[in-house]
């Protein structure tokens, strides 16, 4: 297994020579032996004087065997005679020997220090394995039949019976500080913090890790290492992230906050580094399976309930709905039994969840319970060695934060905003400490690197719930969003800041107080007009929350919201979401009147029913019904005339999904009522039949019967 992953650790990294000896071997006499040759000295000349800094001993014996082949094969490449077929098999075993040997050798040179440590005895064993290789090779190798001088043969001898009796080789002074560093590790896992005159004995003195950018590039390395993991590979994920954590306290409490001035110079960059917003931002958001979506709030599950009719619902969602006085399900409108809620936890749908958002890298902050479930999620959460390590590496920034220059508040920023990307508890620690009111502080920074960040960062944090509050109720915060929203100096920031008005609309009660905000609407419309296609993403649903709070009608006309999303119908990327949000605002009369005065809605709608998604042909419709209900007389003139309408809802209501069916017959409905049914609907019948009896008496008046597929609930940046 350890073989395996090194040789697939090499290939990623793409080692530049590894080519050359990927070449085909089946050659004969002496271009074989040519061949070999040439690859055993490169090999040879390569590593001969390369200084590792572990595994010395094991590398430099097993160079040393090499060179013994390198003089073996020379003289048979001067040999005038034929060489055996049984030396040729053994020539062409050879061959694959050095090729391993190379892997292995390049494999010590190329990995972090800290890695070497963790996979020492593994690593050691694979030069034992190869030790063992050539002294079967060499027990096989037809010594008689081959024509080599005496030196070389006694040489040859030699490294036989070397080979027989070489055994499993664990470097002492290795091993004492691969003891050391998991000491370290079990330091913070009994809640303590390392001395810091230790750590800088280790990590600077007997490692040679003597700045920060060295610590990055092992921080780097580890976490690459925990991408790629492989099954039960030693160390496991939890042990890495714990050494992740490590180092990163470690990179700011021995080096500072000051060595990445150059780097954090805006337009001073040598080179994109992987950390940097613009670089790590990439197509965050993905398409929700609708099973793991709340037929309310339409967001990700994180705490999924069943109810007495046998639907699914987030437990908050559904519990606000029967606060608000109603006691039938939202889905399916069958009374509840005994007027009452009883929710029972649906576990199994939560495990898919969790598994869905680990394999996909979305954030999935499961709720706190104290129930058997729990225990599923143990199995993702950091270790305590792993959390206790960033606490203390949190400290550290806040306090650059609160007191560090410019450039180490930017550096600090930059790094809580990579904090918080993983972990409800990172994010949970880092407000508690006190984070938000300093990142607030650098929202308004003339540096737009430290905007950036900053806002990312808060952006990130928002994502656990218990932190929503404590920004919203942060003075001044909201405000300073807002104004990243409509005044950042980067793109990056104010899509990040209307991700972040995204993340806190997600609280029902925050979404008047985000539409209050003066500029927010009118900078979301504004983003989702002419924003980049992400932009338009984090502005349309944004704006969908906010379109889900009845009060927040009025406001999104007067700031030009109904506009944008009614333009938006046309852009493929955020088509569905628009759809959604209007078939919310054409609920009440006045959203209904704005939209209906807009030139392009009812053919923009008409347009997705004819080529949308399945999720978007059931928003079109549905807002064209609402439309219809809200509008008036004119209003439902004109979507009853909009040409094709009639055949797209023939198809809706045979192959739509079943709420577009649903929304199909009961425009059908308004259609018969308005016009003569007989000649122009009469190829209806059928199916308004077939969707009706599926049908409840009128739709429910409530954001579940509009069907977006959101993206993730905040994407971590």
């Amino acid at each position: 297994m350890a073989s395996a992953t090194i040789c697939a650790t090499l290939r990623r990294r793409r080692s530049p020579s590894l080519e050359f000896f990927l070449a085909p071997v089946d050659l004969a006499d002496v271009a074989l032996v040519q061949t070999v040759a040439s690859v055993a000295s490169e090999l040879v000349s390569s590593f001969s004087g390369l200084a590792l800094w572990f595994q010395r001993k094991n590398s430099r014996s097993l160079v040393r065997k090499l060179e013994v082949f390198v003089v073996l094969l020379e003289c048979l490449r001067d040999s005038e005679s034929t060489a055996p077929r049984t030396s040729v098999l053994c020539l062409n075993e050879l061959y694959l020997l050095l090729y391993r040997s190379k892997i292995l050798l390049d494999y010590c040179a190329q990995s972090s220090k800290l890695w070497l440590l963790l996979q020492n005895h593994s690593i050691s064993g694979n030069f034992h394995d190869l030790n063992q290789e050539i002294s079967t090779l060499l027990d096989v190798f037809p010594m008689k039949d081959v024509e080599i001088g005496d030196d070389v043969r006694e040489q040859i001898l030699l490294l036989q019976r070397q080979s027989r009796k070489s055994k499993l080789f664990i470097d002492k002074d290795d091993d004492a500080l691969r003891i050391i560093l998991f000491s370290f590790l079990d330091e913070f896992e009994n809640g303590r913090i390392p001395d810091s005159t230790e750590l800088r004995l280790f990590f600077v003195e007997r490692l040679g890790i003597k700045n920060a950018k060295s610590c990055r590039d092992e921080i780097e390395y580890l976490e690459e290492q925990i991408v790629n993991h492989e099954g039960d590979v030693e160390p496991t994920v939890s042990v890495l992230n714990g050494f992740v954590a490590l180092t990163r306290y470690c990179r700011f409490l021995l080096f500072g906050f000051e060595e990445d001035e150059v780097e954090l110079r805006v337009g001073n960059q040598k080179k994109p580094r992987k950390g940097l917003i613009s670089q790590e931002i990439a197509d965050t958001f993905v398409t929700i399976p609708p099973d793991f979506c709340c037929p309310i709030s339409l967001d990700l599950m994180r705490d999924p309930v069943i109810i007495s009719t046998g639907q699914t619902y987030e437990r908050s969602s559904i519990t606000r709905w029967m606060e608000e006085g109603h006691c039938t399900c939202p889905k399916t409108g069958q009374m509840l039994i005994n007027d009452r809620l009883v929710l029972v936890p649906n576990r199994a749908l939560r495990n898919l969840i969790m598994q869905w958002c680990t394999a996909h890298g979305i954030p999935y902050d499961p709720p706190e319970c104290t129930d058997a479930s729990a225990e599923s999620f143990a199995l993702a959460s950091p270790s305590k060695a792993a959390l206790q390590a960033n606490r203390a590496t949190a400290a550290l920034l806040i306090q650059q934060l609160a007191n560090g220059s410019q450039v180490a508040q930017t550096v600090a920023a930059r790094e809580i905003r990579l904090l918080a990307k993983t972990g409800r508890e990172n994010r949970a620690f880092i407000a508690e400490a006190g984070a938000i009111p300093y990142l607030c502080k650098i929202l308004s920074s003339s540096n737009p690197i430290a905007q950036e960040n900053s806002v990312t960062a808060m952006l990130n944090l928002s994502i656990y719930e218990k932190n929503k509050c404590r920004i919203m109720e942060e003075e001044g915060c909201l405000e300073s969003i807002v104004d990243v929203l409509r005044f950042g100096h980067t793109t990056e920031a104010r899509e990040n800041a209307a991700a972040t008005l995204f993340s806190l609309s997600a609280v029902h009660d925050y979404k008047k107080r985000i539409a209050d905000e003066e500029g927010a609407v009118e900078a979301l419309a504004g983003l989702l007009r002419a924003g980049t296609p992400r932009g338009k993403k984090d502005a349309v649903t944004a704006l969908f929350n906010l379109s889900t709070h009845t009060d927040n009608c009025a406001k999104m006309i007067e700031a030009g919201a109904v506009t944008a999303l009614v333009n938006a119908l046309g852009n493929e990327g955020v088509a569905e979401e628009a759809a959604g949000a209007l078939a919310l605002i054409v609920r009440q009369p006045i959203g209904a009147e704005a939209v209906g005065k807009e030139d392009t809605a009812v053919a923009g709608l008409i347009a997705m029913m004819r080529c949308g998604t399945p999720r978007g042909k059931e928003n079109a419709v549905a807002a064209l019904l609402e439309l219809c209900r809200s509008g008036g007389a004119a209003t439902t003139e004109k979507v009853v005339k909009a040409p094709a309408l009639a055949g797209l809802l023939q198809s809706l209501l045979f192959t739509g999904t079943k709420r577009a069916r649903r929304k199909a017959a009961s425009l059908a409905k308004v259609f018969q009522r308005r016009e003569n049914a007989a000649m122009h609907f009469g190829g209806l019948g059928v199916g308004y039949a077939y969707a009706s009896n599926s049908a409840t008496s009128r739709d429910s008046g409530f954001a579940g019967d509009v069907s977006v597929p959101m993206s993730i609930s905040v994407p971590v940046l």
